[in-house]
């Protein structure tokens, strides 16, 4: 019983006890049948909802949201509609793709009722009919589409569903909003295979990298030997820095055979003996006297 019901019928109580009701049984009685026929005349929608009148077998009108009367026994309310945004999910199981590959795919549709006349006259249950057109085009999209690309590029099966089921669900008055897919579930075995595809490649893209890498580093060696091959001293230089940079670190001891010093510096020994000779000879050319620590050679005999 409706708000409206109830409280007429409250109306027809109140107003067969003001009369004397246990006197007048009549008069109560007429009162309660006016309260029941007109909360039968009166209905009330929701904001989300839509009455579908028919008067006498035929359509009558279609009414929203609020307060409206109709004529009892002669109209007569089909169908409520809602028109809120509704969700269905809805899958296909050992579905086999184009590439024959058994899947099992969950998917979920929003829709909603755009044409209340046509949701309540076209069909008799347009929920049910939903739930089957969906599913149907599911398994037609994955019996066209490859294993790969649905796995990829899901966006795109989205779009081809929604498109199918929108086609399919127009006539009856239901629009859809988007498709979703949820999951694909594929075998364990070819889960496996996959992996190990993917394991594989990352392997061989590591390779292809590395070789890369190597050949570049190659390259500048064969560039860095060509300068040095034509400019020796940048090579000294080099080795210079790089001894430079050892010694840096604390407690580091270098060790360096006097040939690599020598190759290192040419010139180095001809300044040393240069000093030695300056050191030993007067400037005029004759010896100087022997210091005081080293024992006077003997005179010659000749």
């Amino acid at each position: 019983m409706n708000p409206v019901t109830s409280f007429l019928v409250f109306l027809c109580i109140a107003a067969g006890a003001a009369t004397g009701y246990f006197i007048n049984v009549y008069l109560a009685f007429v009162f309660f049948a006016v309260a029941l026929l007109v909360s039968a005349s009166i209905k009330l929608a929701d904001v989300w909802q839509k009455f579908v009148i028919l008067r006498l077998g035929k359509l009558q009108s279609v009414r929203g949201a609020g307060l409206f009367a109709i004529i009892p026994i002669i109209d007569s309310v089909t169908a409520i509609i809602d028109t809120r945004i509704q969700t269905t999910a809805f899958n296909a199981e050992q579905t086999l793709t184009k590439d024959t590959v058994p899947v099992n795919v969950d998917a979920v549709v929003f829709w909603h009722v755009e044409d209340a006349q046509k949701a309540a006259l076209a069909i008799t249950d347009y929920r049910q009919a939903l739930d089957r057109v969906a599913q149907t085009s599911l398994r037609e999209m994955i019996g066209a589409t490859m294993l790969a690309k649905l796995l990829s590029d899901r966006k795109d099966a989205d779009d081809q569903l929604k498109a199918s089921i929108g086609l399919k669900t127009a006539p009856w008055g239901v629009s859809v909003g988007s498709v979703e897919i949820r999951d694909v579930i594929i075998p364990p075995s070819l889960q496996d295979a996959m992996a190990h595809q993917a394991m594989a490649e990352r392997e061989k893209q590591a390779r292809v990298i590395l070789g890369s890498s190597e050949a570049a580093i190659a390259g500048s060696f064969v560039a860095a030997a060509d300068t040095y091959a034509e400019h020796p001293m940048a090579l000294q230089l080099r080795a210079m820095n790089i001894i430079y940079e050892t010694t840096l670190q604390r407690g580091a001891t270098i060790l360096l055979p006097s040939s690599m010093v020598d190759s290192m510096n040419p010139s180095a020994k001809l300044m040393a003996l240069a000093m030695a000779v300056n050191q030993t000879l007067k400037p005029d050319g004759e010896p100087l006297a022997p210091r005081h620590d080293q024992p006077v050679p003997p005179p010659s005999t000749s």
